[in-house]
């Protein structure tokens, strides 16, 4: 995908999260309150969120060379897996399904960001950032 596809899925993905956020504040607060489940909610609405960003971010870097399509991949599924696995769990989905999802989505988020920095370090050659060895 080209660095302009990352952000438009990344703003979408911010634009449903805030949706959700929404929603899950007024149209179902009584709901998740009495599930104890609001600061789930809450976890699945930040991580969607910041990870729309980074896609983002990576969009915005891939037009500059910087990042690969594997990042913004890696930050896609990951969200899916995260957020929408915590979605399920906050509104009392089956655990025994959505329970292992949540970590393989947190394992996607970590390589995401694991490849955006490798992409972004290069090697500065001796002499050049002051050093004299």
């Amino acid at each position: 995908m080209e660095g302009r596809h990352w952000v438009a899925v990344g703003a979408g993905i911010a634009g449903v999260g805030i949706a959700l956020g929404a929603f899950g504040a007024h149209a179902l607060n009584e709901r998740l309150v009495e599930a104890d489940q609001l600061d789930n909610w809450r976890t699945a609405v930040r991580y969607m969120v910041w990870h729309a960003l980074a896609l983002m971010f990576v969009g915005m870097l891939k037009d500059r060379g910087r990042a690969s399509s594997a990042q913004g991949w890696c930050f896609l599924i990951g969200t899916a897996l995260f957020s929408g696995s915590i979605f399920g769990l906050a509104l009392e989905g089956p655990a025994a399904v959505l329970g292992p999802i949540t970590p393989l989505g947190g394992l996607s988020l970590m390589i995401g960001w694991a490849l955006l920095v490798r992409s972004n370090c290069r090697r500065v050659p001796l002499g050049v950032s002051g050093d004299t060895e």
